[in-house]
């Protein structure tokens, strides 16, 4: 037995920002994906998944008796289907910020859920403020507190534009173009990172005025100018408002940036090569990286290991 496949996602902007309503851009990316299976001789890995299932059904079992109006799962076939060893079988790194959690979370709803919203459905922001509701409570499993956006975008497998956190809406992205020297890339830092604790770190964060007021004067005003900029294909100014952004993260969110890699995003900064900013929550994982010229960035990060996300 083998399921659908459900893709890895990528928050081009909007992390931390759209927890205190900033706008917000997810592309799923196709990269790496996953599938619920079944095998005859499970390997250790699909063991360990199993095992992670099971929790994860009781906790589906107890959302379900304590909101029934939000989402009614077919627990019988859920349960009997763990029971013969059915685990997700999936590529996608974990603790890197693209996106483990929501594509299985979103392969679950699709077999299990009864009523499904279904991607072939007119798509009305209602339903899809529903989905990432049902979503959010699903992935709170796996990372305490979650927005749903990633198993939407996993589940929808359509770029996702959020608006605030009670607007979000399907978006197409300009088309990618093989020949322009322009990119997105993912910097890997070697490091897995928690998205709990640096969620912790934020919220601690929040507490402090001074921080409150960068958040709302500084990082989530650029964060909104580049989701307007990446959308309406303005590239000047979208690396314009990216350098800011690269800026204000390096010097208010330090803790999410692994250290070996401050001096990489000075760096960034300084010549123009590049420009990093976090992918999920940082603290590891993936750093998300934008260029003008792909070359110059592959000769100055000659170190690291470049994964080219999108081109333009």
């Amino acid at each position: 037995m083998k399921g659908p496949l459900f893709y890895s996602k990528i928050l081009l902007f909007g992390e931390y920002g759209i927890i205190k309503d900033s706008k917000g851009l997810s592309i799923p990316y196709n990269f790496y994906k996953g599938a619920l299976k079944v095998d005859e001789n499970p390997s250790i890995e699909a063991i360990k998944s199993n095992k992670s299932l099971n929790h994860f059904v009781d906790y589906l079992d107890n959302l379900q008796s304590s909101q029934p109006g939000l989402v009614t799962f077919n627990l019988d076939g859920l349960k009997q289907d763990v029971a013969r060893g059915m685990y997700f079988d999936s590529s996608i790194p974990q603790g890197y910020g693209v996106g483990s959690s929501g594509a299985l979370v979103a392969a679950i709803y699709d077999k299990y859920a009864q009523n499904k919203i279904t991607v072939l459905e007119n798509l009305t922001r209602e339903k899809l403020l529903q989905l990432k509701t049902i979503f959010s409570q699903m992935e709170s499993f796996f990372h305490g507190k979650s927005s749903g956006l990633d198993p939407l975008n996993s589940y929808l497998s359509i770029p996702i534009l959020i608006n605030s956190q009670n607007n979000i809406e399907a978006t197409g992205i300009p088309t990618q173009s093989f020949e322009g020297k322009g990119a997105v890339f993912l910097l890997d830092s070697g490091i897995v990172g928690e998205t709990a604790p640096m969620v912790n770190i934020f919220m601690e964060n929040l507490k402090d005025v001074g921080f409150r007021k960068m958040l709302k004067n500084q990082f989530i005003k650029y964060t909104d100018s580049c989701v307007e900029d990446f959308l309406g294909g303005d590239m000047k100014s979208l690396f314009s408002n990216t350098k800011k952004l690269s800026k204000v993260v390096l010097n208010n969110f330090k803790p999410m940036i692994p250290e070996k890699f401050h001096s990489v995003w000075q760096n960034g900064i300084d010549t123009n090569d590049y420009y990093l900013k976090l992918c999920g929550s940082g603290g590891g994982g993936y750093i998300l990286g934008f260029t003008q010229d792909l070359e110059k960035a592959r000769k100055s990060l000659k170190d690291y290991k470049l994964e080219v996300v999108y081109q333009f």
